[in-house]
């Protein structure tokens, strides 16, 4: 468990573009003390100014900017600084550089633009981190170590398909294994040897997700590699790398274990085409995963922006109220940070036209620097939260082998799969009734929770079946749905009957899936009387299974199609538990109906104990000493929110009321 005594507020500080303006530095530590900034991320994209030719050092800047920012109380977090390699030694060192799908290098461009087995490129990361760990490992002001920032992409290189047949090799052992696993048969796709395999065929899906896998593995390996080098140079400083939400590219559940504490990069699309409330509950379950990721221990807030962003189509401006609600909601959801991309605006590139706390006219009298001092004060006064925790009975799982298998099949819907979407859509009601949710893996801790939900649970890997089989015997509920227990870690397709080895469990078998189009709708009916107090008809769309009831019980059915009158959700008692099977995609309002029903069933509260206005979330932290509730109003008017002691909260339009209760 990584704590600082304290919140931390500030954000990404990049001194290096400004050494020809020595007066900058000075300002600079002016305003952070204005704006109560006391962290921010150092040299994340300084290689060039750090070592300007290959061997030659230069390290005097950084000696004079971390001395500066320790003494006037301001912490550092300290990156290493492999995510943009220098021009130099993308020249000198061509193998260092990606390559892509059809075999071409990539030219020296961008940033992220490096190959994560280049023996070379590890030999410079191992170089330039050491010497930094030697230099200011255990030096006062640096709390924390920044990995590089938002691991990403793949390489197609030479170096990494040898790597990968490695990979391959100790994963299936012999070469008939392999061709097995990947139904190799089909389209005449069997390889006679190991150096046959050259090239990812997205049509072997067994190959597309092995590769998939092996590239979230190769940059687990990378981060070892940069950890290791930390350690050699003699710091335990603790070590993060900014993630990006559910970033499809990368397993993030693997690489949180190699973490100290894992930090997130938030950029929501507020005041845009939708209701800003939306956006604030997508935000919510991003933020409950991060909180999950490391079981419930801190995560930091590393890059959010304090106005808008310059990569949208259309970037507005945060409205007033919004940067504080924005940063509060982090911190409501168990960050215990609000950081910034970026500090100050710089002059030129890409990102010139980014938010920035400090604008290019250099000043605090602006709208936004105003309200990030505000903010500021608020997160110092708040210290104690810091070491508050949350506490959740429900759980949903997030499977990034499902996501990815799932995403990679051709079924009978292509178009709208939407895995991370479905997930999110059984996290809005809690969100809604201010109920705390854990975001877990499939290998996760199951029996810590009353209710856990597994949307599209679509591979099912080894042990995880029988857990959850514990789990509802023990006296868990489970929900399932469509697309559930149909292809094993290798891909390929239970022949035992859809879901799989969870059909007993769920008590259905899912004969086949219709889908709808722009032809037809479908819809789904409660049952008179059903236990979850269930009335009237739903809408479906997109998927829904045709299941037979095996032991299972019909609390919903179809109302058309030639499965009418088939069952559409049903429950299977097992144990001292139940399972539940929602066979179609449904309206929003079964969601809510549905959740509403297991958590009366289960006598699970939201923060409340009530039900909230609509925009409004609450959320709790509490620690050994202290509740503290966090009602949050993401709506552009005024609430009135009734407390459980019988008084009122009225909070303005964007506003954030932050309740200490002592026990």
């Amino acid at each position: 468990m990584t704590e600082f005594g304290q919140l931390l507020f500030g954000g990404d500080y990049n001194p290096d573009q400004w050494l020809h303006q020595p007066d900058v530095l000075v300002e600079d530590i002016r305003l952070m003390k204005l704006a109560s900034v006391n962290c921010v991320s150092l040299g994340i994209f300084a290689w060039a100014a750090l070592e300007p030719e290959e061997g030659r050092f230069e390290f005097a800047w950084l000696d004079d900017v971390i001395e500066r920012l320790h003494a006037n109380g301001i912490s550092i977090n300290l990156a290493t600084p492999s995510g943009a390699k220098p021009v130099w030694m993308a020249l000198k060192y061509p193998e260092i550089r990606r390559v892509n799908s059809l075999g071409q290098r990539d030219p020296q461009r961008t940033r992220h633009n490096h190959c994560w087995t280049s023996p070379v490129y590890r030999e410079k990361v191992r170089i330039i981190n050491t010497k930094l760990s030697e230099r200011y490992g255990k030096h006062p002001g640096v709390i924390l170590w920044h990995l590089s920032n938002e691991y990403g992409g793949e390489c197609f290189c030479d170096l990494c398909f040898a790597e990968f047949r490695k990979w391959l090799k100790a994963r299936y052992k012999t070469i008939d294994s392999l061709n097995r696993a990947y139904w190799a048969a089909f389209w005449s796709h069997t390889v006679g040897d190991w150096d046959e395999i050259t090239y990812i065929d997205e049509s072997v899906h067994g190959l597309k997700l092995d590769w998939q896998r092996f590239t979230s593995d190769r940059c687990v390996d990378f981060i070892r590699h940069e950890i290791a080098a930390i350690r050699a140079g003699g710091s335990d400083r603790p070590v993060t790398t900014n993630m990006m939400s559910f970033f499809p590219g990368l397993n993030y559940w693997d690489q949180a274990p190699l973490l100290d504490i894992v930090s997130q990069d938030a950029y929501p699309c507020w005041h845009g085409d939708r209701p800003d409330s939306d956006i604030a509950c997508e935000t919510a379950f991003v933020y409950d995963f991060f909180r999950s990721l490391k079981h419930g221990n801190p995560w930091l807030l590393m890059e959010s922006t304090p106005t808008n962003v310059n990569w949208r189509p259309v970037s507005r401006p945060k409205q007033p109220g919004m940067l504080r609600l924005s940063g509060l909601q982090a911190i409501a959801h168990g960050s215990t940070s609000v950081m910034y991309f970026q500090w100050r605006k710089g002059q030129g590139g890409s990102e010139k036209f980014h938010g920035a706390m400090v604008d290019h006219v250099g000043h605090e009298n602006t709208r936004s620097f105003q309200e990030a001092i505000k903010l500021g004060a608020d997160l110092a006064a708040m210290s104690k939260v810091a070491t508050a925790r949350t506490k959740s009975d429900v759980a949903i799982v997030f499977d990034w082998d499902s996501l990815w298998a799932v995403n990679n099949s051709q079924n009978q819907q292509n178009t709208h799969k939407n895995y991370q979407d479905t997930c999110y859509s059984f996290y809005r009601p809690f969100w809604k009734q201010g109920v705390a949710v854990d975001v877990i893996d499939s290998h996760g801790d199951f029996d810590q929770y009353k209710l856990v939900i597994a949307p599209m649970l679509h591979l099912i890997k080894p042990g995880v079946a029988e857990r959850l089989q514990q789990f509802v015997q023990q006296g868990g509920t489970l929900v399932g749905t469509y697309l559930t227990g149909q292809v094993n870690e290798k891909d390929l397709c239970f022949t035992t009957g859809f879901p799989g080895p969870l059909r007993s469990l769920f008590g259905v078998w899912a004969e086949e899936t219709d889908v709808s189009s722009w032809a037809w709708s479908q819809s789904v009916s409660a049952a008179v009387g059903n236990r979850l107090g269930l009335t009237g008809s739903y809408a479906a769309r997109e998927f829904c299974d045709v299941i037979h009831l095996e032991s299972g019980q019909a609390l919903a059915t179809y109302e058309s199609e030639f499965y009418a009158g088939g069952p559409a959700l049903t429950v299977n008692p097992t144990g001292s538990g139940n399972a539940y099977y929602v066979a179609s995609r449904n309206e929003e309002r079964f969601q809510d109906d549905f959740i509403h029903g297991l958590l009366s069933s289960l006598g699970i509260q939201g923060v409340l104990g009530a039900k909230l206005p609509a925009g409004v979330s609450a959320t709790r932290r509490e620690n050994g000493e202290s509740t503290f509730t966090f009602l949050m109003n993401f709506n552009p008017t005024p609430v009135e929110i009734a407390l459980p002691t019988g008084k009122s909260v009225t909070l303005p339009a964007f506003g954030c009321e932050v309740l200490e209760t002592k026990k």
